[in-house]
């Protein structure tokens, strides 16, 4: 039985989060988005029930949450049974090369850095929502 991949957005900005999401439905991508701006509530969500239940994930992880770093909750992710094959997309203005192999040493599938300037963003984005109309998540 297959699910639709619920995306899991883990974004403080919300400006950053309207952009993300836009720029997803312009690539016509109609998952649904589940948003939490704190690491705390993103993991409770994670490690619910109802996750376990309702299947495929693919997980938008800003790397500089107020709570905690972006880093732990993949490290966390990664490290559990039934998550670690959801695949994670990193999304942070994060430009150091050591944090980047950080995140890739614990399991991310894709690093993108968020542009400052708009435009660059904003089409940074529209590459996520093509990559995303193709991808297939795993079940968990």
């Amino acid at each position: 039985m297959s699910h639709s991949v619920k995306i899991v957005m883990v974004e403080d900005d919300h400006g950053h989060a309207k952009l993300i999401e836009k720029n997803i439905r312009r690539a016509n991508i109609a998952n649904d988005i589940v948003h939490f701006d704190h690491g705390a509530s993103a993991l409770d969500y994670l490690f619910s029930d109802e996750v376990r239940a309702h299947g495929p994930l693919l997980i938008l992880l800003d790397l500089n949450l107020p709570d905690m770093s972006g880093t732990d909750i993949l490290e966390k992710v990664k490290s559990d049974e039934r998550l670690r094959r959801a695949p994670v997309v990193i999304l942070t203005t994060t430009d150091d090369k050591v944090e980047i192999q950080r995140c890739y040493d614990l399991g991310c599938n894709v690093y993108i850095t968020k542009p400052v300037d708009y435009e660059a963003f904003a089409g940074a984005i529209q590459q996520l929502g093509l990559f995303l109309s193709v991808m297939q998540a795993p079940e968990i």
